[in-house]
């Protein structure tokens, strides 16, 4: 037998190890039921002891053989968990860290289970979309009682051992070396028959049905995209109204179709999508980082504090460095204020707020900056700007400092050029509000080094940020494609379409916000001034002009209580105002423009899959790695739904052929820009192959 099995006087100890999570593959499967095997023919052996090496039991399934032949090889998990249950000698799951999916349906199966204290439990299967497969349905509620079975299967949440110890789930709770514990847990039950199993208890509900009722209206009201959650309450409730056997069949006839479901399919492309964005290819994931102990922000306005409280939060010291007192003291009140919200409602102690604003030190000198590891630009979105700080950061940075700009839109390449060490200088591009969006877009320069790029993906990863590499262009993966899908919005306006009628198409799909109702917040000006520069910059490209008549009247959105909708005072409802009617009207009839109905499936196809044909463009060009990096960035940074899995994987699921038919039909109306309807060459290629982008 390997190293994962060792016989300790009567007792025969399994290992579960498998890293990072201890997953339960082929391999791992395959020596838990050899080791087995091999305890029930060991005279010496009374009782089996299941532990995980390191620091938890079992993360579940491993996700390196999702969607392979492995995943469904001899012995599967439930092959496994029948060996485990008809064991002859009893079988101890000694459960410390984690224990969650599969790892917990497996330890529910052993005829006994001990934890560490501080142990972790959770059937999280419903964020992929799924619900647990393998009998923790119908287990679990026998175990821990019906109601907080089924509020941990719905939510997919972690709950502590301790808050589970006076439940049939653990026969003891082990202080001190849990396998030491666990071996004499083992000793103590040896003999002891007949071996109690989960699946023989009874699970029960006093008013079972009303109850069910009541959690399928509670869960069906929140989860309107989602099937799975559903599902759960329905497998939980045959744990009460089925006997065992025919619960688990149930299990598995909820399971199959919901594998297949396209909203699974989305949040499994999420999981690893998530994962695989923190892989450079050409970086490896050995390669050494730099020190990151201290930062500084340049700039105290919105999104400088925003950035600097991401830093607060880790307690990571930030120097925040304003050219105006008025202007830095504007900002650190910005980040009380922040943090003042948080605690009142219950977020945050008073004591941690002092902590996180003892580690913000306010300056108005480049001198102060001098010592930090990290040095982040948040100044204003003007090129002229942006090089005269970093001039000056180049100055005064000490040499391997990282050197990063915030900018949006901006060349990377010609603000590292300002400096004598383009190599320590990278884009950060923060999504606002900073402090709470997960996005980071990680820019790359040309002469960016591999060990900048190693140290901000650590960087990101120590903040909770989503980071997501994207090479040098206007906008990066984000907003370059966000300026189609505006474009598109626009045209429908011209062509018929209100502000209302396309937001509400556009949250009907699944957005967060609307087009309409998006600019508004961020700022019509702020897409003014981005206009203004293209004019300049791309005198061919064909853009409606509604949107900078809209600013000319000084509507530029939320802030000025007017832009696309009207807004009242404290409030954030968006009121259509008849006035923008009359603008759009207005504009209509100058450029000769016979309104049409449209409807909203027109409305989605146009706007997704204009952000879709620019996605394809990135891909080709390299500026993104791969479709599922771009589709991080909309599911992180843009509200796109995440039961569609962000857009490439939208245009995957409805087919390539035809999203380049669609393209080519809306080539076909004359108004607007029919040009930009030609498919990506990349879209073209698969769509003709019949393949897909993930």
């Amino acid at each position: 037998m390997s190293d994962a099995y060792a016989v300790r006087g009567a007792v025969a100890v399994i290992t579960l190890d498998n890293p990072p999570v201890n997953g339960l593959g082929h391999g791992q499967r395959t020596a838990i039921v050899a080791g087995i095997d091999a305890a029930q023919g060991d005279a010496r052996v009374k009782a089996i002891v299941l532990v995980g090496a390191g620091k938890m039991f079992s993360g579940g399934a491993d996700i390196k053989e999702f969607n392979t032949p492995k995943a469904l090889a001899e012995p599967t998990l439930h092959t496994l968990i029948r060996v485990v249950e008809t064991s002859a000698k009893p079988v101890i799951a000694a459960i410390g860290g984690t224990c969650m999916g599969g790892g917990l349906e497996l330890s529910l199966a052993c005829h006994y289970r001990v934890a560490a204290p501080d142990a972790q439990v959770a059937l999280p299967e419903v964020k992929i979309g799924l619900i647990p497969g393998a009998g923790g349905t119908q287990r679990l509620p026998r175990a821990v009682g019906v109601e907080t079975a089924l509020n941990m299967i719905v939510s997919g949440a972690a709950v502590p051992a301790a808050q589970l110890k006076d439940t049939a789930l653990f026969d003891g709770i082990v202080e001190g070396d849990l396998l030491e514990g666990a071996s004499a847990f083992a000793a103590k039950v040896a003999d002891a028959r007949p071996l109690p199993l989960v699946r023989d208890r009874k699970s029960t509900h006093p008013e079972a049905e009303a109850y069910f009722q009541f959690a399928r209206n509670s869960v069906g009201a929140i989860v309107k995209n989602y099937p799975a959650p559903l599902k759960c309450v329905d497998a939980v409730a045959a744990s009460v109204s089925k006997p065992f056997e025919e619960g688990l069949r149930y299990e598995r006839e909820l399971f199959l179709p919901l594998i297949q479901s396209p909203e699974s399919r989305a949040l499994r492309h999420a999981f690893f999508g998530e994962r695989a964005a923190s892989k450079i290819p050409d970086v490896p994931s050995d390669t050494p980082t730099r020190k990151v102990e201290s930062v500084a922000v340049i700039g105290a306005g919105t999104m400088g504090g925003g950035i600097a409280m991401n830093f607060l939060n880790a307690g990571v010291p930030v120097t925040f460095l304003e050219t105006k007192q008025e202007a830095l003291d504007r900002g650190i009140a910005t980040i009380r204020k922040n943090y003042e919200a948080s605690v009142k409602r219950g977020k945050l102690t008073p004591e941690k707020l002092e902590q996180r604003m003892k580690l913000l030190k306010p300056t108005l000198s480049y001198d102060d900056v001098r010592s930090a590891d990290l040095l982040i630009e948040a100044v204003f979105e003007e090129m002229g700007v942006k090089e005269a700080v970093f001039r000056k950061l180049d100055d005064v940075a000490k040499p391997g400092a990282i050197l990063a700009t915030n900018t949006s839109t901006l060349d990377v390449n010609r603000i590292a050029g300002t400096t004598k060490r383009p190599q320590d200088v990278v884009g950060m591009h923060f999504f606002s509000p900073a402090n709470v969006m997960r996005l980071l877009e990680v820019v790359r320069g040309a002469k960016t080094a591999k060990d900048v790029l190693a140290t901000v993906m650590q960087v990101a990863k120590k903040i909770r940020k989503t980071a997501v590499v994207s090479g040098v262009c206007d906008g990066f993966i984000g907003n370059r494609m966000v300026e189609h899908y505006l474009r598109q919005a626009l045209f429908l306006l011209e062509e018929g379409a209100s502000p209302r009628q396309v937001d509400q198409a556009m949250e009907g799909f699944g957005m967060a916000m609307g087009p309409f109702r998006m600019s508004d917040l961020a700022g019509n000006d702020i897409g003014w001034a981005i206009r203004k520069r293209r004019y300049q910059e791309r005198p061919s490209m064909i853009y409606s002009r509604l949107a900078d008549r809209l600013c000319e009247m000084g509507r530029f959105g939320q802030k000025t209580g007017a832009g696309w909708y009207r807004y009242e005072a404290g409030r954030r409802d968006a009121i259509p105002d008849p006035q923008v009617d009359e603008m759009i009207a207005a504009y209509r009839k100058e450029k000769g423009i016979v309104a049409r109905k449209i409807d909203a499936a027109e409305i989605v196809e146009r706007c997704v899959y204009a952000l879709v044909n620019e996605g394809a463009r990135i891909l080709e060009e390299g500026i993104a790695s791969r479709a599922s990096d771009i589709d991080m960035v909309y599911l992180t940074g843009y509200g796109f739904p995440m039961h569609r899995g962000g857009p490439m994987l939208y245009a995957d699921m409805a087919g390539l052929y035809n999203v380049a038919r669609s393209m080519e039909r809306f080539a076909a109306n004359p108004h607007g820009d029919p040009s930009f309807w030609k498919p990506a060459p990349l879209l073209a290629k698969l769509a003709a192959e019949g393949r897909t982008f993930n």
